[in-house]
């Protein structure tokens, strides 16, 4: 706690007295006002209040991935790898965080969701515009997915705008190409918003740094953290399958997403795709 915190506490316990200096205290400095009070549970059910902080605990770590994310992809933009770097780590161990999400939230049964299922109406993660924005940033360039988000036009909006800039590894080989690589013309000047193409001649790129990490050690540097990003996102997408499937089957999810047949594709999804095949060829 910061100095500028001072408690008395009565050794009996009874009385526990926080006189912040300064005029700032803990909680408005957090807003925890507004924090603690944004739980409203439909239902009188125990595990609702879970099922809804397990959420809203998850849409503050995506936040706190884009913050990192948009700032890393800035750096990498003006060839700063070593702070992006930094902010890439940060992205994988919040990615633990929410995986480790799922382990909670698994311990509410099939009954215990059924008792309060209803009353979520249409409403869906799978409209959560925080996460269409990572994925968007990450590369998963999909526009279909924007329709989702055309009720809300701010959401719609700020997720149109993030498709149709470069992804985390667009800018990433484009500096590659800044750095003396060969990188085809058509991957770096493309449509944003269209699905990336896997290129036989950017794995040939790959494969040339990985076989002289010494000539292009902040590349292998770089790439190995983006490999650790999408290893961590894949181990998130899979612990939500699976808590998924632990708790409703294979029903369809609320709102009309396709549920665990939705997340079992998305798990074929690749990020960085030859950063992965690279490995088999050299």
């Amino acid at each position: 706690m910061s100095e500028h915190f001072q408690t008395s506490v009565d050794l009996e316990g009874e009385d526990i007295h926080w006189s912040p200096e300064g005029g700032l205290s803990y909680g408005r400095y957090l807003a925890l006002d507004g924090v603690l009070s944004a739980q409203k549970p439909l239902t009188g059910e125990h595990d609702e209040m879970m099922f809804i902080i397990i959420h809203q605990a998850s849409e503050l770590w995506l936040k706190l991935c884009l913050h990192e994310l948009e700032a890393a992809i800035a750096h990498v933009h003006a060839g700063e790898t070593r702070p992006a770097m930094k902010m890439l780590a940060r992205i994988a161990r919040i990615q633990e965080q929410l995986t480790q999400s799922w382990a909670v939230l698994s311990t509410m049964t099939p009954s215990d969701y059924l008792k309060f299922r209803d009353e979520l109406g249409q409403s869906s993660g799978f409209q959560s515009w925080q996460y269409r924005a990572l994925e968007y940033r990450l590369g998963n360039k999909n526009a279909a997915l924007a329709k989702v988000h055309e009720a809300d036009p701010t959401a719609h909006k700020f997720v149109l705008e993030v498709l149709s800039k470069p992804s985390l590894y667009d800018e990433t080989l484009m500096f590659a190409a800044r750095s003396g690589l060969a990188v085809p013309q058509a991957t770096l000047k493309r449509d944003w918003s269209a699905p990336y193409e896997p290129s036989d001649a950017v794995e040939a790129m790959w494969r040339e740094v990985y076989l002289d990490t010494a000539r292009w050690w902040e590349l292998y540097e770089f790439a190995e953290k983006l490999v650790d990003l999408e290893q961590k996102f894949q181990q998130w997408r899979f612990n939500h399958m699976k808590t998924v499937e632990r708790i409703i089957g294979f029903r369809r999810g609320t709102g009309g997403s396709g549920g665990v047949s939705y997340l079992v594709k998305a798990l074929g999804l690749r990020l960085f795709p030859e950063l992965w095949t690279v490995r088999t060829t050299l």
